[in-house]
């Protein structure tokens, strides 16, 4: 399992990549040494923009989504004074 890629690599061993990907594990593709691309499979593909359809409230409802790193605590700042 190869996990990333650098683009001349990814281009040589495409076939590769893709069974990698379709195996379950995503590929990193790097472009000048910065990532440029992930390649999935695509029932991953389907399963992550399945759930963006829809409404917001379903889709944080669903039970995989988690909340417990969502702070929703509001900012008490009430702006600043203006004088005209």
């Amino acid at each position: 399992m190869h996990g990333e890629w650098q683009l001349q690599q990814a281009k040589n061993g495409l076939s590769q990549l893709i069974k990698e990907a379709v195996g379950g594990a995503p590929q990193r593709v790097t472009l000048h040494g910065k990532p440029a691309a992930v390649v999935i499979a695509v029932e991953e593909y389907e399963r992550l923009t399945k759930r963006n359809k829809g409404r917001l409230s379903t889709a944080l409802l669903q039970p995989d989504i988690a909340g417990d790193d969502i702070d929703f605590a509001r900012d008490r700042d009430t702006g600043r004074d203006v004088v005209l």
